[in-house]
């Protein structure tokens, strides 16, 4: 039972299924007493506000619930965030967001709550001394009333920069050198009304209802078949063909590779997906390779995909957009032909293996043209995918795959005993 100012809330496990609220409304002259079942996320909400927390998780708002993460059912939100019940008749968070800013460690990994005329600043689900604040203390001609807000690193944008909506219209805010403000008003025609925006894995998206359509962050240009329903992707709903978590046994890839920021992308089918600090996030997709990727891999800054006699490049920025030129053949990019089956190149290294059948095929990439230059047979067949980093080389064969030190052990004949693929790793049921 807890209490804080004029609300009293009990919650109340009816049954297994089903969990209700009673409220207690005091004021002076009589109480009110009403119930309410907890909102259902997947019966198509219009999100208030989303932002991840300093952990990484998704958080998602309305009125006066929370979502913590893309499963699980919606919990008050001033138990996680109290003092965003303190002011009364607001009834939900306008917009939130977290700073981005890995140069300035008191600004970053802040979460920062717009409630009408207000903001909250909050680090490891506190509030910082001195706020609420009124919204032009931290953030000059932002107004107040928001429909959404949204971070974008350097990078992504082209400074440290943090996105406002409201209505049709966009407010770059730009914090740079001693704390010099910078607005730029646009307006975006092409982009629906935003009551919440997202940024996951370097990609920005607007909801509106219960969809959402992928942008942009400084054209707000819109690219692909938009909008598409947040229930089949942001969350696990069984109705709406949501992502459900697979048991590890089950797992099978198509390819993995990890890039130079330590993102670790595997596909499996038509999806892709990535893992950061042991979680797991699934990838709207490169809209080239939509049907899956044979094979993947990283280098100088860059991801190779390889579908089919196809060879795909990607830059290695926020949006991996595709390189002009490409795709190109297997026979041009690399001088091989016939299917592949995996590939990797090892850390500070210019050497993508590529695997085909029960043979390791070594190609020079600074060579041009390219060519084979070690054609070696392995222990193994029938290999679904592989990876080199730091702590060796994996090779992934259906549920489980086979750790090797180096070059040396891979390419021996001394056997390796396989080892279970594990939810640490990709997410799954173990």
């Amino acid at each position: 039972f807890t209490c804080r100012g004029k609300w009293y809330v009990l919650c109340l496990q009816l049954t297994d299924l089903h969990i209700s609220h009673l409220y207690i409304h005091k004021s002076s002259t009589m109480s009110h007493v009403f119930y309410g079942a907890l909102p259902d996320r997947c019966q198509g909400i219009e999100f208030d506000a989303i932002a991840l927390d300093e952990k990484g998780n998704a958080l998602f708002f309305k009125d006066e619930y929370l979502w913590n993460g893309y499963h699980g059912p919606a919990q008050l939100s001033n138990e996680s965030f109290k003092e965003l019940d303190d002011i009364h008749g607001i009834g939900h968070v306008d917009a939130a967001f977290r700073m981005h800013n890995i140069d300035n460690p008191d600004d970053h990994d802040h979460i920062y709550f717009f409630l009408d005329d207000k903001v909250f600043s909050y680090y490891n689900q506190s509030l910082e001394d001195g706020y609420p604040k009124d919204i032009q203390q931290d953030f000059p001609q932002v107004p107040s009333h928001l429909d959404a807000a949204v971070e974008c690193p350097k990078g992504e944008c082209v400074t440290d920069s943090v996105l406002f909506f409201k209505g049709m219209f966009k407010r770059s805010f730009k914090r740079g050198i001693k704390d010099k403000n910078w607005m730029k008003v646009k307006t975006w025609p092409n982009l629906p009304v935003c009551t919440s925006v997202l940024r996951w894995l370097e990609h920005y998206y607007c909801f509106h209802g219960h969809n959402f359509t992928r942008f942009h962050p400084i054209t707000g240009e819109v690219n692909g078949p938009y909008p598409k329903d947040a229930r089949h992707y942001f969350m696990r709903c069984a109705d709406f063909g949501g992502y459900q978590t697979p048991k590890c046994s089950d797992v099978k890839i198509d390819a993995i590779t990890s890039d130079d920021a330590g993102k670790t992308y595997f596909f499996a089918g038509t999806t892709s997906s990535s893992t950061s600090s042991q979680k797991t996030f699934t990838i709207l997709g490169w809209k080239e390779v939509t049907n899956g990727v044979d094979a993947v891999f990283s280098y100088t800054g860059k991801l190779y995909m390889i579908k089919d006699d196809q060879v795909y490049i990607y830059k290695g920025d926020a949006h991996y957009s595709l390189i002009e030129g490409y795709p190109k053949t297997l026979r041009e990019e690399l001088g091989i032909e016939g299917h592949v089956d995996a590939a990797f190149v090892c850390p500070s290294e210019h050497t993508v293996h590529v695997i085909q059948g029960q043979n390791i095929r070594n190609i020079d990439l600074i060579a041009t043209p390219r060519v084979v230059t070690q054609d070696v047979p392995l222990m193994l067949s029938g290999i679904d995918a592989a990876m080199c980093g730091s702590d060796g080389i994996k090779m992934y064969k259906g549920s489980q795959f086979y750790h090797y030190e180096n070059m040396v052990t891979l390419t021996s004949r001394i056997a390796q005993m396989p080892q279970n693929i594990t939810g640490s790793m990709f997410g799954c049921r173990d």
